[in-house]
Order: C-alpha cells, then structure tokens, then sequence
C-alpha cells in the first residue's frame, strides 16, 4: 500500500507541475500550422476552449438555459446507474483540449473531420487525438462509468465522441446546458450527477471547471498538438489503483 501511495504521489504531483493554466484559447507554444485562435473567439464559438463564457456569441449558439448562480437540479444529470457498472466509481471527463483538439482550421494529418451546422451554414471541425486516448478510454471503460461532460455544444461534442469513442466505453455524455456559469466560466457540478462524491474522479485541463469540488479532480495540461505527449498514458496506473479506495478525495487531496 505504500508503494502505490508513493507511486500516486509521484505521479499525480509530476502531473500537476505541467499543467497550463487556462487563461486563453491556446497556449503560446502551440503551433501557428495547427491553431486558429480566432476560430474560436468568433461570436460562434460552441466548442469548449476554456470553459469562459463568450457574451458576445449569438443568440442560436449561447445556450438559453445556462445557469447564472449554483442553484442545484430539482433531478440528477445522470440516469441510475447501469447494473453492470454497480459498484464502479465514475470518472467524468472533459473533451476539449483533455481529450482532442479541434480547429476550424484545416491541420495537417487530422484524425477526422465532423461538419457542424452553425447558424445554417456547414462548418468542419479539424480533429486531433490527444496520444494515448483510444487505449485510455478502452481501459477506462473497464474499471469505471465513464461520463465524457464538455461545455462545448451538442451538436459539434456528439459528433466528435461518435468518431472519437470506438470502444464505446463512454456511457453518459452531458453538455453546456448541464454546466452552470459561475464568474463567467462554466462549471461542472459533480454533486449533480447522482453518484456519491466520494466515488466520482474529474478530469479536466481547466481548474475553473471543477472549483466546487477541487478535491475529486485529476488535472491534466492543455493538449494542443504534441505528438510526444503521454499524460493520459501516465494516468492509467493511477486510476486504476483509484478504484479500490474508498473515498477519492482522501488520495487526490493528500497528492497535491
């Protein structure tokens, strides 16, 4: 059991020492070849950069249903749990730049293409994987209820996971109009799910999206492009030895 604990601190603190901290679309390193930063800060902006609220995005793109304070859901986000995932815990995972990066503009070698229609005209969304990602979530999907919960659109997130999950181990996916906007960021509210806290693991590259409840949270740095990138590879081991524990928040609290 020491072992592991040293293991967790040792990689969970090597992880949180690369974080980037979100405060813009992209990063400064990130290529010029493979980034469009004005893509995104359009007034069409539906897919999740930095979970920052756009005030000047179009009525039809701006979700009407967005919460402006913590007010809790008369009913959970989630369904009741699945019999053959009873007993799993559920580790709720962002997309944008944790798992992909997407770009209006055309990149070189993209991993697919998803056309989305923004305000009756036809878009394509550029899509790269982050390394690692297919056998992340093959894996994922064997030990957890896994919970893809963007705050990108619908109708650009469904299309990305229908081509970006092929092992089908995402069970649940959520989107904008379950995030709150807390400060002018959107929020993911764990505590809305339906699952006991002590259960649930997020993982998202941007700490504004988990401020209710930094202590269940595994961060991850912004992924953009780098093909040598292996953060979730790292994770695997990680989550793995998260699942016999049985309050998350002990562990991921002691690691930091």
């Amino acid at each position: 059991m020491l072992r592991h604990r040293r293991h967790k601190r040792s990689l969970f603190s090597r992880v949180v020492h690369r974080v980037v901290p979100c405060v813009g679309p992209f990063d400064d390193d990130a290529s010029s070849e493979t980034l469009d930063k004005d893509s995104v800060d359009k007034d069409t902006q539906i897919v999740d950069e930095d979970t920052t609220v756009d005030k000047h995005a179009s009525s039809e793109i701006v979700d009407k249903h967005s919460v402006d304070e913590h007010h809790p859901n008369p009913s959970p986000l989630l369904p009741p749990i699945l019999p053959h995932h009873l007993g799993r815990k559920c580790l709720v995972l962002d997309l944008d730049e944790t798992l992909v990066h997407s770009s209006f503009k055309a990149v070189q070698d993209p991993d697919f293409v998803v056309p989305v229609e923004i305000e009756c005209h036809s878009h394509h969304f550029h899509v790269l994987k982050r390394p690692g990602v297919d056998e992340f979530l093959r894996q994922m999907g064997q030990l957890y209820e896994v919970v893809v919960f963007t705050a990108s659109l619908s109708k650009y997130a469904d299309p990305v996971l229908d081509q970006l999950d092929v092992h089908r181990a995402v069970t649940h996916r959520l989107f904008r109009e379950s995030c709150y906007t807390h400060n002018g960021t959107y929020v993911k509210d764990l505590s809305q799910l339906g699952r006991p806290i002590a259960d649930t693991i997020i993982i998202d590259n941007s700490p504004a999206s988990y401020i209710f409840h930094p202590h269940n949270a595994v961060p991850v740095s912004s992924w953009f492009n780098d093909p040598h990138d292996a953060e979730l590879t790292d994770l695997v081991p990680f989550l793995a030895d998260l699942t016999n524990v049985p309050d998350v928040r002990g562990i991921l609290n002691d690691s930091r």
